[in-house]
């Protein structure tokens, strides 16, 4: 597999914080000596970024003019978040020629909105990929599927492309759970909504049935929020998921896009990393990126 990934991106932290660079860093330890394809990744534009969001959160991350509880500021963040959208941008990339790519990279993106900082996130790294691909005339790409398996809704992701007809969003989370939104499913939104202490096979369930409303689509890219917020030990969530579920949830993508060929080859993917808190998340990543071996 490709991954994508920078130091830069364990630079900034606050103490407490849950979202902070061991997690990330855990990973990188666990995937390192095995065979994958290490690129460092250049930040996005602002081109890039106002594709997807209004020019005042651009100039309210430049600025630090913003409050989020949950989303502090940080001196170098505006930076920082165009790395992790720029790394998102050439999972893409790799995708499109061919190569399984995965953006191993903070800050995640998948709550920020259109014109809202809000759960961590500054950007919408997967958002800020998915647009540009399609905005490539030169590339084949024409209708993208959304996978989102982080325990916490997406709802940036869909707020940015709810009503854009060559999207398809589905997003399986924990409810009750912050934002609090995706209860009902709308428009080119899918919402799988799951109880706190859903387990493996519920969770597995929820997932087929969501792969096919995306193979319905027939898509020409899938492109994957993967969170890890849902292993049983995460200490902000209360789902149910082992280790080895994420191999299964890789696996199950995997075997997704074998059948889901696009010309001679497989369909092309890329994953964006979002949430997971757990002492054990690098394991949960390892286990994920494992079923591409």
């Amino acid at each position: 597999m490709v991954i994508i990934h920078s130091p830069r991106c364990l630079e900034y932290a606050a103490a407490g914080h849950p979202e902070n660079p061991e997690r990330v860093a855990a990973a990188i330890t666990a995937l390192k000596n095995r065979h994958h394809t290490w690129f460092d990744p250049q930040p996005c534009s602002e081109q890039d970024i106002l594709q997807v969001h209004t020019a005042g959160l651009l100039e309210a991350i430049k600025s630090g003019q913003f409050f989020d509880a949950d989303t502090p500021v940080f001196s170098n963040i505006y930076e920082l978040a165009r790395l992790a959208a720029g790394a998102a941008i050439l999972a893409a990339e790799k995708a499109v020629s061919g190569q399984t790519a995965f953006s191993l990279m903070r800050p995640p993106g998948h709550h920020a909105e259109r014109d809202r900082i809000m759960g961590f996130c500054y950007l919408n790294n997967i958002a800020i990929a998915v647009a540009k691909t399609l905005s490539d005339s030169t590339a084949s790409i024409k209708k993208v599927a959304i996978l989102d398996f982080d325990c916490h809704h997406g709802n940036g992701t869909e707020d940015i492309f709810c009503g854009d007809e060559r999207v398809l969003f589905a997003s399986l989370h924990q409810s009750p759970c912050y934002p609090g939104t995706g209860l009902v499913s709308r428009k080119n939104c899918l919402n799988y909504p799951l109880q706190p202490g859903t387990g493996p096979q519920e969770f597995l369930a929820a997932l087929d049935n969501a792969l096919e409303k995306l193979r319905d689509f027939h898509p020409d890219m899938l492109a994957v929020s993967a969170g890890f917020d849902s292993y049983k030990g995460d200490p902000i969530t209360a789902m149910r998921l082992e280790i080895d579920t994420f191999h299964e949830i890789g696996a199950r993508i995997v075997s997704f896009c074998q059948t889901m060929k696009s010309g001679a080859g497989t369909l092309p993917c890329f994953m964006v990393l979002e949430g997971g808190y757990a002492r054990d998340f690098g394991r949960c990543v390892e286990s994920f990126v494992n079923a591409w071996r």
